[in-house]
């Protein structure tokens, strides 16, 4: 059974996009996508610098046009499940069928607009904790006001909150902690810092028609797949403010009778987790158009279910 995912915000690269644009008709679509949005995710995707695309308002289109984009170039895709994380859940929202790809694209505009907004009202960041027991890391984060925002599986939970708490993790680091990495996202997502975009994406929401999904479609707030469309909406526009909980889906997935899992573009850190947390399941991470083979590959010998 194959599950098809799609990563989150600091999963870009400058200039990630530059070789999916030589895939034919992948040029006009995201020029198209860029005019239904007001954004430029030609240039952002191809020319502009990693500062560019860390802004908040750029990334969170930009990647789920390029998950869309590189889903696009697979061809037929039966996925059995699909999921994203953070972000990437919008991006899963349209492989579902919950929403079409521009309602997502503008639904994910309003978002990223909205988050960027509201991370400028504290100076605020993440950073990625790698080792640690989950049971001594989050009361440690507790312990220095900060937000246990993604707790992804395989070793790693990422915390959120200002920057002088997340300095002061860097000096106090939770016991069986190796490293302490900061990453390129510009506030303190999934945490209550995040507050004021969720009454914006409320708004944008209502006037949304979504569909019921036509694949398993697994939730970051518990891993539950949900079966409503409007429920999947609605969970989108909280996920915002509260923790992903991506331990939860891969344990879904492995209930589901997961054996492949293809990572969309910009692909890389969910396979990188799978590959410790889902052992025996089969991994392609869509990195470059030179990956679709692989993937193809894989998208033959396991047939959704």
């Amino acid at each position: 059974m194959l599950v098809l995912v799609a990563p989150g915000q600091g999963a870009q690269t400058p200039g990630f996009l530059t070789p999916w644009l030589e895939l034919p008709g992948a040029a006009d679509r995201l020029a198209a996508w860029s005019d239904a949005i007001g954004l430029d995710l030609v240039h952002y995707g191809t020319k502009a610098d990693a500062d560019e695309i860390r802004d908040t308002a750029v990334a969170q289109p930009l990647l789920v046009a390029a998950g869309l984009l590189s889903a696009a170039a697979l061809g037929d895709v039966s996925p059995g499940v699909v999921a994203g994380h953070s972000v990437g859940e919008f991006t899963a929202a349209a492989f579902a069928g919950v929403l079409d790809s521009e309602a997502a694209l503008r639904l994910v505009r309003t978002r990223g607009l909205a988050m960027a907004e509201a991370a400028a009202i504290t100076a605020t960041g993440m950073s990625a904790l790698l080792g640690g027991d989950p049971e001594v890391t989050v009361p440690h984060l507790e312990k220095l006001g900060l937000t246990a925002a993604n707790v992804n599986g395989a070793g790693q939970i990422v915390a959120a909150g200002t920057l002088e708490q997340l300095a002061a993790l860097e000096a106090d680091k939770p016991e069986g902690v190796r490293r302490v990495v900061a990453l390129k996202v510009a506030g303190a997502f999934h945490t209550h810092h995040m507050a004021p975009a969720v009454a914006k994406l409320e708004e944008a929401a209502k006037e949304l028609s979504p569909a019921a999904p036509t694949t398993r479609y697994v939730s970051n707030k518990d891993g539950q797949v949900v079966t409503d469309g409007a429920e999947v909406v609605a969970r989108l526009v909280g996920q915002v403010a509260n923790p992903v909980r991506w331990d939860l889906c891969m344990e879904t997935f492995q209930e589901l009778g997961a054996t492949a899992l293809i990572e969309v573009c910009p692909g890389g850190t969910l396979t990188g987790i799978a590959k410790r947390a889902l052992p025996g399941v089969a991994t392609v991470a869509l990195k470059t158009p030179d990956d679709l083979d692989a993937a193809r590959t894989l998208i033959a010998e396991h047939a959704a279910v």
